[in-house]
């Protein structure tokens, strides 16, 4: 788990398909095999490390869902019982990519799009976001000069894409919504007194 707070910016040593090695600093602090770092929000696990980098097995899943992993990738270490919530619940599993058209403006596809909403959180490259206006298969993000001087966000350029990542509250409504699985029925309601 994740709030999308990005620790510092790594930069990509290796990466051969399978094998991802990111030079980095501040997330190999009390770090250990097995530990869960997010890149560019996606979660991977720490198989190796040394002074200053950490190497992880990057699954043919998230070689299928991400972007890949580009020269600078946002890093951010799994959160403790202690620590502060400062962005929101992420998870570290990507939904997808969306093309970024300039102006912190984002163009996803319609299955992501759906889980979009105005006021909003969304997670773009591991970073946790607030959506300031959602248009057709597209939205805007507001992004303060701290959080873009912080991450690798910095470095987009028109027609790049990024990882998303929807706020997983809306994915589970849609689920306990869905004709399959709602029990809310009229004599459901009638015996619970609401009707």
């Amino acid at each position: 788990m994740f709030t999308g707070i990005i620790e510092e910016i790594g930069q990509v040593k290796s990466f051969d398909g399978q094998k991802l090695v990111v030079k980095c600093s501040k997330v190999l602090q009390d770090v250990k095999i097995g530990d869960s770092i997010a890149v560019n929000g996606c979660c991977q696990t720490v198989v190796s490390f040394d002074k200053n980098s950490f190497t992880t097995n990057v699954s043919s899943e998230t070689l299928k869902i991400t972007k890949g992993f580009t020269s600078f990738v946002n890093l951010e270490r799994a959160l403790t019982p202690t620590s502060r919530m400062g962005g929101h619940i992420v998870q570290g599993h990507i939904d997808g990519t969306a093309k970024y058209l300039g102006n912190s403006t984002f163009q996803l596809s319609d299955e992501l799009a759906k889980y979009v909403v105005y006021k909003g959180s969304i997670t773009v490259d591991g970073v946790s976001l607030t959506v300031a206006s959602v248009g057709e298969n597209c939205f805007t993000v507001a992004i303060i000069p701290h959080t873009l001087e912080n991450t690798a966000l910095k470095y987009l350029k028109t027609g790049d894409f990024v990882n998303i990542e929807t706020d997983i509250l809306g994915r589970y409504v849609e689920k306990f919504l869905s004709p399959k699985n709602n029990s809310i029925t009229e004599e459901f309601l009638a015996e619970n007194g609401f009707v």
